[in-house]
């Protein structure tokens, strides 16, 4: 039988669901407002808006959002254009994309009781596990060690002696490939061991709820989760022949290591190769279309790491400039890399290297998903969706039992996000509304040293404060203070607090040394738990051990007083 619903929570429109047999308002979710509404986030909440779960009996319910205003919102349920969903389902939830994200949401949604496929075109894993995260810090591993024992001075220090430290380019790449493999396999069987069916094929949207794996073989599923992830990036001019014009891709494969290798783009990717090549022997040139290097990071932790990551190291760099043709090397000729003003678009210089990595970010790999059966257009590649993850389609509504999770909806490009997101989805889908709050997902860059970061910048913060009428508080502690990090002789690094002085809620918080990308969590945990630093500046830390870098960086922050003030609710972005 069908039934339908009715919402209200948004300030002047309203829709009607149709809701097939079965589902709840919980496995429907709510739909977004115009206007943002508070939520408050505590790991998987069952109430993230102040209200039980709603039974499913009931036609039409009416739900008051915080603060006592009633908004009504539109969800689209037609599927005229697309024919009819199926009336029985060979899956429950059904994953496009066998990458970390796919695997996390696939494992939750077994854990939740339902039966579950999961699509995979190329190999499992994704991008992370074959051609990112995973074979990277190998080769990051490698590089760390090899700073270690090239430092005479860190040694001398510590009272040791080593001969010339030198390393098997073909052993490190084995490395590498080796953990990709063994890390693949283990998701591989993780998911077969309670029972996912691993389908293989391209994955591509017939319908309402019903997916071809290949070239024949039809699936139906209650609910689809699209989880195709990205590809590297590569801007117009560049000609790609995975020798001596790569990407990220080709970089891990470390086939050959450079004399000399230009790297375009200044971010995470950039830096992180930047590490391994001049670890191995390599000069870098940055080429950074911006104003200044390392972009997105908070621009003091920024200039910290410029004067340790960069300048002491065989490393230059052009900013302000784009390069505008890039041809690789051939019949004895060097790679040559054309540079322009990235604002006045004048020619600025010709660089001639050895080698040029393109690291200029990452594009969402949505292209033959079947996106126009269900009326859905992107926007620069991007799947649309909600802070639900619901996917919308060309006219704003939403499509009902269709999700998407990942870097290829471009909420936040971080393997764990998309995890998190699934997550969020199988909750959302087995009757638990949950809303991620990606200001509380952490991120980080596996230097040497490292830098990590959750929540704002200094910037951001300080204009969303002037937007919101309250004060930034900043508080910043030395690794040099660490009894740790100087027994280490790592005693180089700043980890940076932004936080409102009137409630003590966190802001943001930067950090930039020894171990930073495992330290970050603690402030991301806190951010999402809503705890204040009120409440941190009581905690307990090991003595000695880098984690009190943390804590004093808590108990250095100026509260005022024991605000009986709640931290306000993050708002989803």
């Amino acid at each position: 039988m069908q039934s339908s619903l009715t919402l209200s929570l948004a300030p002047q429109t309203s829709l009607t669901i149709p809701r097939s047999q079965g589902n709840s308002i919980g496995s429907l979710g709510f739909a977004s407002s115009s206007k943002p509404i508070n939520l408050r986030f505590c790991g998987l909440r069952r109430e993230a808006l102040g209200f039980s779960s709603i039974g499913q009996h009931s036609a039409s319910h009416r739900v008051r959002a915080p603060g006592g205003r009633a908004d009504k919102i539109v969800v689209s349920a037609s599927f005229s254009d697309n024919g009819s969903p199926p009336k029985s389902f060979d899956y429950d939830l059904l994953i496009i994309g066998a990458g970390v994200g796919g695997h996390g949401a696939a494992l939750h949604a077994v854990e939740k009781g339902l039966k579950t496929a999961i699509v995979e075109g190329d190999v499992v894993g994704g991008t992370c596990v074959n051609r990112g995260c995973v074979p990277s810090k190998a080769l990051l591993a490698v590089s760390g060690r090899m700073r270690e024992l090239q430092s005479e001075h860190h040694l001398k220090a510590l009272g040791l002696q080593v001969s010339a430290a030198g390393y098997d380019r073909q052993g490190v790449a084995d490395h590498a490939n080796n953990l990709a493999s063994k890390i693949r396999n283990n998701l591989t069987n993780s998911m077969k061991a309670i029972g996912v069916d691993i389908l293989t094929g391209v994955g591509t949207i017939l319908g309402p709820q019903k997916v071809k794996v290949g070239s024949d073989n039809v699936v139906t599923a209650k609910e689809i989760i699209i989880a195709t992830g990205s590809v590297p990036f590569v801007p117009k001019g560049i000609e790609v022949d995975g020798k001596t014009v790569i990407t990220s891709d080709h970089a891990l494969k470390l086939e050959f290591v450079p004399d000399w290798i230009a790297i375009v783009g200044s971010g995470y990717i950039g830096l992180e190769f930047s590490d391994v090549y001049t670890a191995l022997g390599s000069e870098v040139t940055f080429i950074e279309a911006l104003d200044q290097l390392m972009p997105g990071f908070d621009p003091e932790i920024g200039k910290l790491a410029q004067r340790v990551l960069i300048n002491p190291r065989k490393i230059d760099y052009h900013t302000g400039v784009f390069a505008t043709k890039i041809t690789p090397a051939k019949d004895g000729k060097p790679v040559t890399i054309e540079l322009i003003d990235a604002k006045t678009k004048e020619p600025k210089d010709t660089l001639e290297v050895d080698a040029a990595l393109i690291a200029t970010g990452r594009a969402p790999f949505t292209q033959g998903l079947g996106l126009d059966n269900i009326n859905v257009a992107t926007q620069r590649g991007f799947i649309p969706v909600d802070e639900r993850m619901r996917i919308t389609d060309a006219n704003g509504n939403l499509v009902p039992h269709l999700y998407c999770i990942g870097d290829a909806n471009g909420k936040m490009m971080l393997a764990h996000a998309a995890s998190a997101q699934g997550i969020s989805v199988v909750e959302q889908i087995t009757g638990r509304d949950h809303v991620l709050n990606h200001l509380s997902v952490p991120a980080a860059c596996f230097t040497h040293p490292e830098i990590s970061m959750v929540g704002l910048t200094e910037p951001q913060a300080r204009e969303k404060a002037e937007k919101e009428g309250f004060e930034v508080g900043i508080a910043k502690t030395s690794f040099k203070a660490n009894t740790k990090a100087l027994a280490e002789n790592e005693g180089e690094g700043l980890a940076k607090l932004i936080y409102r002085p009137d409630n003590g809620e966190i802001l943001g918080v930067h950090i930039f040394g020894l171990h930073a990308a495992d330290l970050i969590h603690e402030a991301s945990n806190a951010i999402a738990l809503g705890t204040r630093i009120q409440d941190l500046q009581f905690a307990v830390h090991a003595h000695p051990t880098l984690s009190e870098v943390l804590d004093e960086l808590f108990k250095s922050a100026k509260v005022k007083g024991h605000v009986s003030s709640p931290v306000s609710e993050p708002i989803a972005v």
